[in-house]
């Protein structure tokens, strides 16, 4: 792991507090080389408001809520092929692992996932990325 993984990894954790999730706050960066492609962050969709009552209800939230890794997909408006996503504070859920699949990322980047409420959907994306050739790096802290 490279010193540019470090710098990638804080960089997530710093967009992850723009987050208002009050429970989990989520940072993504997406780069190509050294440069940043896109960032993204857990929250509601453009229009939407982060209000407490949606946030603070987790079924709702779950229902309405963008993860960080489909907001800088989205955000990034070009071809993600080849480029690494770096995750605060863990790795992707399996939803958001089949979307960097697609997305033709090839490299992730997270801290360890200690998440028990998250570990089925974890164990399903790295089966998935280690299918698919995505490389799963695990940066300690």
């Amino acid at each position: 792991m490279s010193n540019w993984d470090s710098r990638f990894l804080e960089l997530a954790r710093l967009v992850s507090t723009w987050s208002k999730d009050p429970s989990t706050q989520v940072g993504a960066v997406i780069t190509r080389d050294k440069f940043v492609v896109s960032l993204g962050f857990n929250g509601h969709p453009k229009g939407v408001a982060d209000t407490l009552d949606r946030l603070e209800n987790r079924e709702v939230k779950y229902r309405t809520i963008i993860h960080a890794e489909i907001n800088a997909i989205l955000t990034a408006k070009q071809d993600l092929e080849g480029c690494t996503i770096y995750l605060w504070p863990f790795m992707p859920c399996s939803q958001c692992g089949a979307a960097i699949v697609q997305a033709g990322i090839k490299r992730v980047v997270a801290p360890p996932s200690d998440n028990d409420r998250w570990a089925e959907s974890f164990r399903f994306t790295t089966e998935m990325f280690s299918e698919a050739g995505v490389d799963l790096v695990i940066h300690p802290l």
